[in-house]
């Protein structure tokens, strides 16, 4: 590429968050996408939240845990990655030599968002003597102030693998956290944030759902409000709940988590009805606005151009590697692969 070219296309997604290049409606974009993969020895990784064209040309779908497992073991030269920020940053802290693209650069996340290193690090300095296990859904930089990282798959056992008397502060997610403390009995010091997606399900509207649908099971994620969670009839991670719905008899779920994961329960059970737990807003249904900022559009022009790409400090980069590489041993301590 010319130095005049990629010139132009830094300004495009500076300006932008992506490349704003018209396509030929005609393109076949699953084909060349395809294509894109063979010449470039890339690999997509998406998120269960990804739209679901993006789902179907996606090498790996995960979770955040099955996310970062995945980009620490590929060999493939350049890593897109189709979720929002933080995940991107995962991988390229975990393969600095191999090149990370992210459809779309302004795709952040509430959570992450909630959580300021700068104001976290005062908040940790007044508890010097406690741990810091952070939820992966955090920076770069919030993860470089961690000694643990955990998911909403492996937060619990990890948690339960310390000392009963070790002091904990949980960062950022005040829900998740407060799951954690009540299935542990442990008394975490909680940072104060949350996921926007997972907050607004309204308990009214998911009662009065029940009601209409009386043998519908209620499944929600630990990142929901408590009195989402007393409704549930089960709690688990994005993947946890995709396999709880594949392997229980019930034939009909209502799913409190973003609706992108309805299209593998759909996809792994077609006899089964799946209905997505109601949102306190006048939306039909729970989307992540961050996810839904990727399209088959900018997959392909990420994948050709090679832009938006994650550049990051090495310094801050091998500050949080520590914590995630920790939390990679205690998963596969755990069988958690």
């Amino acid at each position: 590429m010319s130095t005049a070219l990629v010139t132009d296309l830094n300004l495009n997604v500076e300006k932008n968050g992506f490349l704003d290049i018209e396509l030929d409606p005609e393109m076949d974009l699953f084909a060349e996408i395809e294509r894109l993969k063979k010449e470039k020895n890339a690999i997509i990784l998406a998120h269960y939240y990804q739209e679901p064209d993006i789902q179907d040309v996606a090498d790996y779908i995960g979770d955040s845990l099955g996310l970062a497992q995945k980009a620490e073991k590929t060999d493939a030269d350049i890593i897109v990655f189709a979720g929002v920020h933080f995940m991107a940053e995962t991988a390229k802290i975990l393969n600095p030599t191999k090149k990370v693209v992210i459809p779309d650069f302004k795709a952040g996340c509430s959570l992450s968002d909630s959580c300021p290193p700068p104001l976290f690090a005062q908040f940790k300095a007044q508890h010097p003597d406690h741990l810091v296990i952070s939820y992966i859904n955090c920076s770069a930089g919030i993860k470089a102030l961690s000694d643990i990282i955990c998911t909403s798959s492996n937060a619990q056992k990890i948690v339960e693998s310390l000392p009963k008397d070790q002091k904990i502060i949980f960062a950022p997610d005040k829900n998740l956290g407060a799951y954690i403390n009540k299935v542990t009995g442990r008394n975490m010091v909680l940072w104060n944030g949350a996921c926007m997606v997972h907050e607004i399900f309204s308990v009214e509207k998911i009662s009065k759902l029940k009601l209409r649908h009386p043998n519908a099971k209620i499944i929600a994620h630990p990142e929901c409000e408590e009195p989402v969670l007393r409704l549930a009839d089960y709690i688990g991670s994005t993947t946890q709940l995709l396999k709880y719905t594949e392997k229980d008899a019930s034939a009909e779920y209502i799913v409190a988590t973003e609706t992108g994961i309805l299209h593998q329960m759909m996809k792994s059970n077609p006899q089964k009805t799946f209905i997505p737990a109601p949102p306190n807003n006048s939306c039909a249904c729970n989307d992540c606005p961050h996810m839904k900022r990727n399209t088959l559009e900018k997959i392909y022009l990420c994948m050709e151009y090679e832009v938006p790409e994650i550049i990051m400090d090495e310094e801050l980069r091998l500050a949080a590697k520590k914590p995630i590489d920790r939390m990679l041993e205690l998963s596969a301590q755990f069988g958690l692969i």
